[in-house]
């Protein structure tokens, strides 16, 4: 069957097509899906999320695809605009680039009909013909991005940005999707990994586009790799820090008591300074993304970092900040005034004044962090006063 006419009438499928000037491919894409809908008895109807300047939605809507203009630009926003408009039960995410093959569609619903929630295309596992993904894509960025992604959350997709997919309309309903760019692919499937949805990936083909890609490499792995920054700082970030500081406070401690750095392991001394700083830092990130995060509602405030965002947590590490300043400059005085007393000769005790530097950027860095929380736990203060 060919699209449904009334607008309340309920649909099988829902297929959207985010478009950005794909003139030279809009209608082809368009004709497949309406094909495989008749060939397979789908009721369905086809929506082209589109931002483009060139002739792609009169194209659109000549070949039957509904048009829809999002008003913020981005991969991200267009699905989101077009989600609200869709009436299928099955909601269907492909491109307007003639890149997936369409006709791949009854496969993807396949598992969706035996229980599955989402279901992904994989072009790793199927088949990535010449000339389609360019190698920097194909053997660094797609790789990196979804190995990062079954890392932090404990999943197994071979191919973490495939942009062909379907899910049914009550698991979109729980993923509670937000991000308007490149990363909404990266976070549907964290989503619904946490979430618990059963999601079955199948292998298809991509094929080369015709016209020139919109994607910003580096811009939108960034984007990728900062939202995943943002929803596990923690172990991206804070759990890393403190092996970090771990090991540094035990090269220090080490070297300091084996005595005579000055003529002996001094590398391995500034070595370990460097990891305590840097770890520090790192685990102070963390921390502070995961406020950022549960201040903006992508995660739930809990364990350490709740206490952290506490206001009486945040004047003791003021107070903490306080101590460590002071002690690294009375240790750094006392340096100083030895010599002084020796009539501004050799100046001896290096150890004790990288523990003092040590000690009072320690300080520095959480008195920063400590101001930069509370500005950021502000109106949620305000609110539980």
């Amino acid at each position: 069957m060919a699209d449904a006419k009334r607008p309340d009438e309920p649909l099988d499928v829902s297929v959207i097509l985010p478009a950005l000037n794909e003139e030279k491919t809009i209608a082809a894409c368009i004709s497949k899906i309406r094909k495989t809908f008749l060939e397979y008895g789908l009721k369905g109807e086809v929506i082209v999320a589109d931002s483009s300047t060139d002739s792609t939605p009169d194209l659109a809507r000549k070949f039957g695809a509904r048009v829809i203009h999002p008003e913020r630009e981005g991969y991200g926003n267009a699905y989101l605009a077009a989600f609200r408009e869709a009436r299928g039960g099955i909601i269907i995410m492909g491109d307007a680039d003639d890149t997936y093959d369409f006709s791949d569609i009854p496969r993807l619903l396949a598992p969706l009909r035996e229980g599955a929630d989402l279901v992904v295309g994989s072009r790793f596992r199927g088949r990535i013909t010449p000339g389609s993904m360019a190698p920097l894509h194909r053997y660094i960025g797609n790789p990196l991005l979804t190995w990062l992604i079954n890392a932090l959350y404990h999943t197994r997709f071979t191919d973490g940005q495939t942009g062909f997919r379907a899910i049914t309309r009550d698991a979109l309903s729980r993923l509670k999707l937000s991000t308007g760019g490149m990363e909404f692919a990266s976070e549907m499937l964290i989503r619904a990994s946490e979430q618990g949805l059963t999601i079955v990936e199948i292998p298809i083909t991509y094929s080369p586009r015709q016209s020139p890609s919109k994607m910003h490499s580096f811009a939108d792995g960034w984007r990728h790799i900062r939202f995943v920054l943002l929803m596990r700082p923690i172990p991206f970030l804070a759990m890393p820090g403190i092996l970090f500081a771990g090991i540094g406070t035990v090269l220090m401690a080490l070297f300091y008591l084996n005595g005579s750095i000055e003529t002996s392991h001094f590398n391995s001394f500034i070595l370990g300074t460097l990891l305590l700083l840097g770890g520090i830092q790192a685990f102070l990130t963390g921390v502070e993304v995961s406020v950022y995060s549960i201040v903006h509602g992508y995660l739930q405030k809990r364990g350490l970092v709740a206490r952290i965002m506490n206001y009486h947590s945040l004047e003791e590490l003021l107070l903490a900040s306080g101590v460590l300043v002071f002690l690294g400059f009375v240790l750094g005085l006392q340096i100083i005034l030895r010599w002084v007393a020796g009539s501004f000769g050799e100046l001896s005790g290096f150890s004790n004044a990288i523990v003092a530097m040590v000690l009072i950027v320690i300080g520095m860095e959480v008195l920063f962090f400590a101001i930069f929380t509370s500005m950021m736990l502000l109106n949620e203060n305000n609110r539980t006063a």
